[in-house]
């Protein structure tokens, strides 16, 4: 009776999981294997809402393996060393895992490699639809530039989504531990697993998402965004049954699919973006902790910020559009370096993501890929222009419900309660035409 292990990290489904579905291929039997790695704590990134979405995301993936006859084995400790011991203990004679492009999945693909050697299998395209480095420009290991990438990642080949294992063998005995989420949680997250996942892509209107998407009150977006990040969806299965669908929300939501693809092959090309500067430009950062608080609790004086920032302590989640105007204000309106955005982002967001986090916060801040690095978003403007009738404001921003209309985005008159602007609007509007080179 042969044995392999399908090391689960980022891919906790059953439907198109290519490391799953290899181990079952390569063996009789198959142990599903998650570990909780410390070294994932001691480096910050175990929030307490990934973590309490995480354990939604085991949960249900252990109830669709006792579905096909298995269960998930869960342990806790190093990767390797866990896998290891699992390997020990089943005589498992390969171990399947996805690819993965940050520096602590590189590590830990490392150490696996030192101790299973040629009995270790990597698979690509179950991350992102198109593997990080399967595409680059002549003489480059990276495309630096979205446009250029995302006419060639268009033309490249997708592999076959697969359906998910009926029969799924594992041995019995095997010692498993449970997950426990701690910490306090934004009130309104949403749930893990791969069943809430594809329940919200049922009902999620693709046809209204080219012309919705940026509409902040509308809320139009898939918000599928977490079940991406935990791999509860396959991107390669989502652009797969978008393109089927066709139409302009299908070609829209693929842009946006190509754009996660984008990140992760410049982050795997330039691990150290996650925390330095893409491109240097030498910004004038200052440091103001009473206004990168303010902004943190969302008392900018900036509705249309404030109701942003609102949006992601409630939910742990927030609108694009809002993240873009929240980024944009702290690095280009406040001059504070982007890194501390993207570090409370990640305290707080669900699908916390690191190639996507830290690289969206640098096309923000004019450090990364960007080819106008001038570019400012003025919140006054956007506001009027993606939440023209206040509305999202006045859901985020209670104090401030009783005003009509636009009058929300410039309260100040009339919201005694509410707090005064941190930069005047004058002030405000010298210094983004300073930023864009107007002056």
């Amino acid at each position: 009776m042969t044995v392999s292990i399908a090391l689960f990290t980022q891919d906790l489904r059953l439907h198109d999981n290519p490391v799953l579905h290899a181990a079952r291929d390569a063996a009789d039997q198959v142990v599903p294997l998650f570990v909780l790695d410390p070294s994932v704590e001691a480096a910050g990134f175990a929030a307490p809402n990934r973590m309490a979405f995480l354990a939604d995301c085991l949960v249900d993936l252990d109830a669709g393996l006792r579905g096909a006859g298995s269960r998930l084995i869960v342990r806790r400790g190093a990767t390797a060393e866990q896998t290891a011991r699992v390997a020990a203990e089943t005589g498992a004679a390969t171990v399947h895992v996805a690819a993965g492009v940050s520096a602590f999945a590189r590590r830990r693909e490392a150490a696996l490699l030192a101790l299973f050697g040629g009995r270790l299998h990597v698979h690509d395209a179950s991350v992102t639809v198109v593997p990080a480095g399967r595409i680059a420009p002549a003489g480059r290991d990276h495309y630096a530039v979205f446009t250029p990438y995302h006419r060639v990642w268009q033309q490249a080949p997708h592999r076959t989504v697969l359906g998910a294992p009926r029969v799924i063998r594992t041995p019995d005995g095997i010692g498993s531990e449970s997950l426990v989420a701690t910490g306090p949680l934004s009130p309104a997250l949403p749930r893990g697993g791969e069943s809430a996942a594809r329940e919200r892509w049922r009902r999620w209107d693709l046809d209204g998402y080219a012309e919705g998407h940026d509409d902040l009150a509308g809320d139009s977006t898939s918000r599928l965004s977490p079940y991406l990040h935990f791999g509860c969806l396959s991107p390669t299965e989502l652009v797969a049954r978008a393109l089927r669908h066709g139409g302009a929300g299908a070609e829209a939501f693929v842009r946006q699919l190509a754009w996660r693809d984008f990140h992760h092959q410049v982050l795997a090309a330039r691990p150290d973006a996650a925390h330095r500067d893409y491109r240097t430009r030498n910004d004038p950062w200052h440091h103001d902790e009473r206004e990168a608080e303010a902004w943190r609790q969302g008392r900018t004086g900036y509705p249309i910020v404030d109701a942003g920032m609102r949006q992601l302590a409630h939910e742990g989640w927030m609108h694009n559009r809002a993240r873009l105007l929240t980024a944009s204000f702290l690095a280009k309106s406040l001059y504070l370096d982007w890194r501390i955005g993207a570090a409370h982002f990640l305290t707080l967001l669900v699908d916390g993501d690191i190639a996507n986090n830290q690289l969206n916060w640098q096309w923000v801040a004019g450090t990364g890929t960007d080819t106008r690095p001038n570019r400012v978003l003025n919140p006054l403007r956007q506001a009027e222009r993606y939440d023209p009738d206040g509305n999202y404001v006045r859901r985020w921003l209670p104090e401030l419900a009783h005003l009509p209309g636009r009058a929300v985005h410039r309260p100040w008159p009339l919201a005694p309660d509410y707090p005064d602007p941190l930069i005047d609007p004058d002030t405000l509007s010298a210094r983004l035409r300073r930023a864009r080179g107007l002056d």
